[in-house]
């Protein structure tokens, strides 16, 4: 029996624009070379070291403005990394509402200090904050899914055994990861009704 509900965050609850960030990125701040460094699941060189935490939003800055045309400002480089996230998807805002109340909810994701403050504040607008029991982030946990420890620790916190948590990623390596460690995994593909298939599980 599920007792828990866990949501990867970026292309789960909120929709991602990869190709409108790295757009912004070249024209809003001349940085050329920013698809080396942005994937759908799992970011390279600066971007991963920042998710893994072992690097600061400072210190993302400055990466991006080594990289960037002269007199870009790090707000600029933010703005261009948050507009990767276009907003909350509203399939996923709806079966969170319904699953509100009957089972606790959380988030496990490979994220950063500043696409997670985005992210709080989109949930703030659809009047969603507080809907988490709590929020795994990679960059405070230093660690990165799809790393067996990440979810042992994130399971151990809720306090359920593995196998009565449901955990939802649209990344296959992410999802296959927490298979392994025993826990109930729904990958999220492409067109896929999430309510429907999410409730089918609780059902069976």
């Amino acid at each position: 029996m599920i007792k828990a509900i866990v949501f990867d965050m970026g292309g789960v609850v909120v929709d991602l624009d990869i190709d409108l960030c790295i757009k912004n990125f070249k024209e809003k701040a001349g940085f050329e070379t920013i698809k080396e460094y942005l994937d759908p699941w799992h970011q390279k060189g600066f971007i991963s070291d920042i998710e893994e935490g072992l690097t600061s939003a400072e210190d993302f800055d400055r990466e991006c403005l080594l990289r960037s045309r002269p007199g870009t400002s790090a707000a600029t480089v933010r703005a261009c990394f948050c507009s990767l996230l276009t907003g909350l998807n509203p399939r996923t805002v709806a079966l969170i509402r319904s699953l509100r109340g009957r089972y606790p909810l959380y988030v496990l994701s490979n994220n950063n200090p500043i696409t997670r403050a985005w992210f709080g504040e989109l949930l703030a607008r659809e009047g969603l904050t507080g809907v988490f029991a709590k929020e795994f982030y990679s960059y405070e946990l230093k660690l990165l899914k799809p790393s067996r420890e990440i979810y042992d620790r994130a399971v151990a916190e809720i306090g359920v055994r593995p196998e009565e948590v449901l955990f939802i990623d649209d990344s296959r390596s992410n999802a296959e990861g927490a298979q392994a460690a025993g826990i109930t995994t729904l990958w999220l593909r492409p067109g896929m009704d999430i309510r429907a298939e999410v409730e089918r599980m609780l059902d069976n």
